[in-house]
């Protein structure tokens, strides 16, 4: 009798386990889904409790009760990561678990029950049908409710590490900790530059960043413009919601435009609510520091007496000219290069920390490779004739930190700073390679012979592959790895001047008559091609999902980042202009041949 029963006891033990197993799964996908929506909805970096106390900060700064209330409620909001990071691994945990018990159960009734006889009655055969189909649409429901929440929980960790990233490390790392431990958090600073741009007015981060760190989070690079080209140099706006239609003319979304005394066809770069540009002629070199709120000029500082520096004007093209690198700042200092080798360091208020000449270089058109940051090294390629080399300075000090040789020829490219998910390279192009090194100390990481001639166009970077073309070359794809390899390579459109910007899906390469290509990233399929029908000199830029492309006229052509063209506007500057623009708080800053513009909405 208890032989016979127990198939039946064992089927009924199960269907009970199998309903705990499915209630609990339900409960946890309630839990997942609400603490998504509850992510989503709150944002305790932005608060406005923390925006009282940033407001108080800003009254007084010196005041450092305020600051230990800034740092206590950033440590709080830290807290609730990790404790939010521990719910999400265990509820989905739980969930798979819970799931896996359930199918199990049901697997084993399955194969416990007796198999009833096929019943000729129509109507039988119809309610089994009806009870088959109701079962698939529970199981149906209960997938799809449960995948939901898997993504719910992916999403939310997702959303959290952006929310606290920092020096683009998880939250919790020792960077964190170090950062943590000074007289703001460097996600105090952070959440106050978000909320900046958002405004468009922007003011410096709390408090005066310089007497802080040594040098920026991540972070912080990403919600400015510190270099040609943007973060890195490699042409990638990270912040949203900038203008996509002006007129210079008649003035629509311009909110201001200033003279600018010298001639240069360096870019502007942004730091907070301060502008930095340099021109100069053959006798004289200045850099300028503009207001990012009004366009007023805040200082020049004149930039000569430099020990070792020739008295004689170097040779240079008209296109190039005296002031072609673009600057770089680290939030403490802004650096500058002249034609002439002049490099030179000066604080916030325009006054000089250091200054030296590298000697003058050889070459034939006008050093023109803008200069680059990586933590506080000043980078600076300076590939000469006859003698080529990188070399890092200390950005407080200017000494020099390392200096490597490189067996290349003359070029005018710049370096792009990249981190590839293992490490932070500077890479550089000249022919004939792609040559990566360790910021920090020189050292080469890997080289790729694959192009040639007089190099112009800096590299572009995404997704594992960088990007090199020259003009009587080739457009190559490197694939990074223990041994780099060619992807693809194509000849069929060449730039010597704008340089290319990529996404993980597509490669937009820009040439200097005018012809706008885009290929697939991966495979070198040529998706589609577009003629401006003007030369263009500038790099493209890619924000806010859209493709910025200026051309010598100053029309600013804007177009979705796709593999289909899709024109979203044409924007006249009113003017020419050759130079990239910079995308900083919610905001375009573009040089013209005789104005600095800015755009707002």
């Amino acid at each position: 009798m208890n032989k016979q029963n127990s198939p039946g006891k064992t089927i009924s033990l199960l269907q009970s386990i199998a309903f705990a197993g499915a209630m609990l799964a339900f409960v946890l996908c309630i839990l997942i889904s609400v603490n998504y929506f509850q992510v989503k909805k709150s944002d305790p970096l932005n608060s406005p409790a923390m925006k009282t106390m940033i407001e108080r900060f800003r009254n007084n700064p010196d005041d450092e009760q305020i600051k230990s209330e800034i740092r206590e409620f950033d440590l709080l909001a830290r807290k609730a990561f990790f404790t939010n990071q521990w719910q999400i691994r265990t509820g989905g945990t739980l969930l798979l678990f819970s799931v896996l018990i359930v199918i199990i159960c049901l697997k084993t009734i399955e194969l416990l029950s007796a198999k009833l006889p096929l019943m000729p009655d129509t109507a039988t055969t119809n309610f089994w049908d009806s009870r088959t189909l109701n079962r698939k649409w529970v199981a149906y429901s209960g997938i799809f409710l449960v995948c939901v929440s898997l993504i719910f929980a992916f999403l939310t960790h997702n959303e959290l590490g952006k929310t606290l990233e920092l020096t683009g490390k998880t939250p919790g790392s020792a960077a964190d900790s170090n950062l943590l431990s000074k007289s703001t958090g460097a996600s105090t600073a952070d959440s106050i530059s978000a909320s900046d741009s958002g405004s468009g007015v922007r003011q410096d981060s709390l408090p005066a960043a310089s007497s802080l760190d040594a040098y920026p989070t991540q972070q912080e690079i990403n919600s400015n413009s510190a270099s040609f080209r943007g973060p890195g140099g490699n042409g990638i706006v990270y912040q949203r919601g900038f203008p996509s239609s002006w007129d210079g003319r008649s003035g629509k979304n311009i909110k201001w435009k200033t003279a600018v005394p010298l001639p240069g066809y360096n870019s502007p770069v942004v730091w907070n609510d301060k502008i930095f540009l340099s021109g100069a002629s053959a006798s004289k070199r200045e850099v300028y520091c503009f207001d990012f709120n009004t366009g007023k000029i805040l200082w020049h500082t004149v930039v000569d007496k430099i020990p070792g520096s020739s008295a004689t004007a170097p040779k240079v093209n008209g296109e190039t000219g005296f002031s072609a690198p673009t600057l770089t700042t680290d939030g403490r200092r802004v650096y500058a290069i002249f034609a002439n080798g002049d490099l030179v360091a000066l604080d916030y208020a325009g006054k000089q920390v250091w200054a030296k000449n590298l000697g003058l270089p050889k070459n034939h058109y006008g050093h023109s490779s803008s200069l680059a940051m990586f933590h506080d090294l000043l980078i600076v390629q300076f590939d000469q004739s006859g003698s080529a080399n990188v070399l890092a300075l200390s950005g407080t000090t200017g000494k020099e930190v390392w200096k490597t040789s490189r067996d290349v020829k003359i070029s005018w490219s710049s370096p792009i700073i990249v981190n590839t998910g293992k490490q932070t390279e500077a890479m550089l192009v000249a022919e004939p390679f792609v040559i990566s090194y360790n910021p920090s100390t020189g050292k080469e990481l890997w080289r790729f012979n694959c192009i040639s001639g007089e190099v112009g166009p800096s590299l572009a970077y995404a997704d594992g592959v960088v990007f090199s073309v020259n003009d009587y070359s080739k457009l190559a794809a490197v694939q990074l790895g223990a041994s780099p390899k060619l992807l693809w390579e194509s000849d069929e459109y060449l730039s010597d001047i704008p340089s290319p910007v990529a996404t993980s899906k597509y490669l937009f390469l820009p040439t200097s008559y005018g012809m706008m290509a885009c290929y697939d990233a991966k495979t070198g399929t040529k998706y589609w091609e577009h003629d401006f029908a003007t030369p263009t000199y500038a790099s493209p830029v890619l924000a806010d999902g859209n493709i910025f492309q200026m051309d010598k006229k100053g029309v600013m052509h804007i177009f979705k980042a796709d593999k289909t063209y899709i024109s979203v506007n044409d924007s006249p500057l009113g003017e020419s202009s050759v130079c990239t623009p910079a995308f900083a708080g919610g905001r375009i800053i573009i040089r013209g041949d005789k104005n600095l513009y800015c755009i707002g909405k």
